[in-house]
């Protein structure tokens, strides 16, 4: 598509309330285009979280602080999720590009610095640098994909997302046990920026159109005052039973002051032009039922995984990178699932089904990691990770789908950002709740296994908590050695099984919501949302409808399907000349060569 043929359209395409514009149709190669950059982008923030997961036994034996363990993981993911709904506001404000690019290089930096961490406290720090560029780097792909290709398409574009992130939990803990081993835990960290430049460079070249914008103000006290909400909460979690009791007037002032700020944070949002988090959305079904099912999904996803090559490392004993191999079927399971699952939906317009029947599977997975022992056969512990991973490709992607196909296009980037941000959510609760679980289990599991030994307590240096590295648990004489691995195995046990009943309630979560027919095209999304009980904030009936009508074509053509008819042979950016009463948008799949096209 020429430039001079996407300004126009942009000059012609102005959203509901004259201050957003629409962005230029793209045909199937163009969007791949993008989709590279923004790939790269995901690529390289994912891998930030799955490459370090093998490298967490060697970091916490050379900087010591297992109590801290957790929030190497819970520090980038509190920060993803308190800026997420905040980039989403500054890309209205500032354009799409500007901040995708800025968050990679927020990325960047933050990468840089936790390579030369010294300790605990900067390492954490560095890693809440990271946070706030992987929120981005997330928010600005859904939202440019959202802008770019229509609901019913977007099923064909789930499975790249698929790969990329079957691609980073294969590749992360390969390349984590690769760089233990044969360099530093250090370039874990340093590995991805090459990748985070490439990515600049890529949407440079690819992102040369203008994306929709409009004039609106941030609602900082907003996300403070949620920011403020969340950070008590995880306090609470990660630092109760260590640090204080869990009943003491430290977790009882936390979990005030979560209250409380929560409070400030509903009252802020009602009564600001802008809120991050729009109290209308909430009227909407959809969007609470895949809000609550993003939340425990992100507990159950984030919250247990996180832990498997603590079992494969310190329970099995196998080195960094047999760790990363043996968690291949996870990867393979979340791979096939979410492509397959995108395929489908494609073809048929039919999403419930993959998030019902993949939290369904996802809690038989979780359940049966719970029951892994030290001699557990590895096709068992194979077999288990694959469903998993199965269960977690069927669900994730598509409850954001569902997200968007049921608002309006002036809230597709708040939705989705909100959609992000429960189950960002989700994972920073879980992985603080089970970080602490698991600490405070291995206070009891492993004295227990040293008093039925007959090995007297003094023997182990450091405390039971304290015992992380996989080096200084295979160095253990007998039959100490056998005390702490069956001590740390029981933990896991425990991680593992509180993790399968957040799954099957968003099993039975999503059990209640409403399959409403995909979009091709954006003539009823407005409509859509308000038979879902929401209502697009400051929409004008019938703004906009000479351009959303149906899906455009590079040739002028307007899709059928997306409930209008058009006179064909009108240019991209010229009038459009539309009128309502089309066929159902729930048409046949879309035409392979064209992103939301059926041509007639």
């Amino acid at each position: 598509m020429a430039q001079s043929t996407i300004e126009a359209a942009q000059r012609e395409a102005v959203a509901p309330g004259g201050s957003a514009q629409e962005p230029p149709q793209l045909t199937h190669r163009q969007i791949l285009t993008v989709f590279t950059g923004l790939m790269l982008g995901m690529l390289v923030a994912s891998l930030s979280q799955t490459i370090v997961g093998t490298a967490l036994p060697t970091i916490v034996g050379e900087l010591g602080g297992q109590d801290q363990l957790s929030w190497v993981v819970s520090a980038t993911l509190l920060a993803a999720t308190a800026s997420t709904p905040v980039w989403g506001k500054l890309s209205d404000l500032y354009g799409r590009k500007t901040i995708f690019q800025s968050t990679i290089a927020i990325f960047l930096v933050g990468s840089l610095v936790s390579g030369f961490a010294q300790d605990m406290g900067m390492l954490i720090g560095s890693r809440a640098l990271q946070g706030l560029g992987v929120g981005g780097i997330m928010a600005m792909t859904q939202a440019i994909m959202g802008d770019v290709t229509t609901p019913r398409e977007r099923g064909r574009y789930q499975g790249y997302i698929g790969a990329v992130f079957g691609l980073s939990t294969v590749a992360g803990p390969l390349a984590g046990g690769f760089l233990v081993e044969h360099l530093s835990w250090r370039w874990c960290f340093w590995v991805g920026i090459p990748i985070g430049i490439l990515a600049l460079v890529v949407t440079e070249r690819s992102l040369q159109f203008p994306f929709p914008r409009r004039q609106a103000a941030v609602d900082w006290w907003g996300a403070l005052f949620i920011v403020g909400s969340v950070s008590a909460l995880l306090l609470v979690l990660s630092l109760g039973g260590k640090e204080f009791a869990w009943a003491s007037g430290w977790t009882a002032g936390l979990l005030a002051a979560a209250v409380a700020l929560l409070v400030l944070a509903v009252r802020q949002e009602r009564r600001t032009s802008e809120p991050i988090m729009p109290p209308h959305l909430f009227a909407n079904h959809t969007f609470r039922i895949t809000s609550l099912a993003g939340l425990v999904v992100g507990v159950a996803m984030f919250g247990a995984i996180i832990y498997l090559p603590q079992y494969l490392q310190v329970v099995r004993l196998q080195s960094p990178t047999a760790s990363g191999l043996h968690t291949i079927p996870l990867m393979v399971g979340l791979l096939l699932a979410s492509i397959g699952s995108g395929r489908v939906i494609v073809r048929t317009g039919r999403y419930k089904l993959f998030p019902v029947l993949g939290l369904l599977i996802a809690a038989a997975g979780l359940a049966s990691l719970s029951l892994l022992e030290p001699d557990t056969s590895f096709w068992l512990v194979s077999a288990s990770m694959f469903v998993t991973g199965s269960g977690i490709g069927l669900s994730m992607q598509v409850l954001v789908l569902a997200t968007q196909n049921a608002v309006a296009r002036e809230d597709l980037g708040v939705a989705t950002s909100g959609a992000t941000f429960w189950r960002s959510l989700g994972g920073a609760v879980g992985v603080s709740a089970f970080g602490a679980l698991l600490t405070h289990r291995l206070g009891d599991t492993i004295p227990a296994q040293l008093a039925a030994s007959g090995v007297p307590a003094s023997q182990l240096q450091g405390g039971a908590p304290s015992l992380g590295s996989p080096a200084q648990i295979a160095a253990l004489p007998e039959p100490l050695h056998t005390a702490v691995v069956v001590g740390f195995n029981e933990a896991l046990q425990t991680t593992f099984l509180a993790a399968a009943p957040f799954a099957l309630v968003g099993f039975l979560t999503v059990l209640f919501l409403r399959e409403l027919p995909l979009r091709t095209g954006q003539a009823a999304a407005g409509a859509q949302q308000a038979a879902d009980g929401g209502a697009p904030a400051g929409a004008a009936p019938g703004a906009g409808q000479a351009l959303e009508g149906g899906d455009r074509q590079g040739d002028g053509a307007v899709d059928r399907e997306a409930g209008a008819t058009a006179v064909a042979g009108s240019p991209v950016g010229g009038d459009v000349q539309v009128r309502p009463g089309g066929p159902d948008e729930r048409g046949p799949a879309l035409a392979e060569g064209h992103p939301g096209a059926a041509r007639r």
